[in-house]
């Protein structure tokens, strides 16, 4: 399952290494982008939302938006 993570608060590369490292650690999770650009990220496995918005919220960001695609 892929689901697709919008957020707001990166501005740079750090901030993308961050959200990404707090997702990987999500058991489930097996690969995970992140964009700068679009301030999403793409997380494929099985991970539920409420765990995947806590780590990026933990990490000190906000999450907009969780969707399945």
């Amino acid at each position: 399952m892929s689901k697709r993570i919008l957020f707001k608060s990166i501005k740079c590369e750090h901030c993308m290494d961050h959200i990404k490292k707090a997702l990987e650690k999500l058991k489930g999770v097996m690969k995970v982008e992140v964009d700068l650009q679009t301030q999403s990220a793409l997380a494929i496995g099985l991970s539920s939302n409420e765990e995947i918005k806590e780590a990026i919220e933990e990490a000190g960001y906000n999450v907009i938006s969780i969707s399945r695609i």
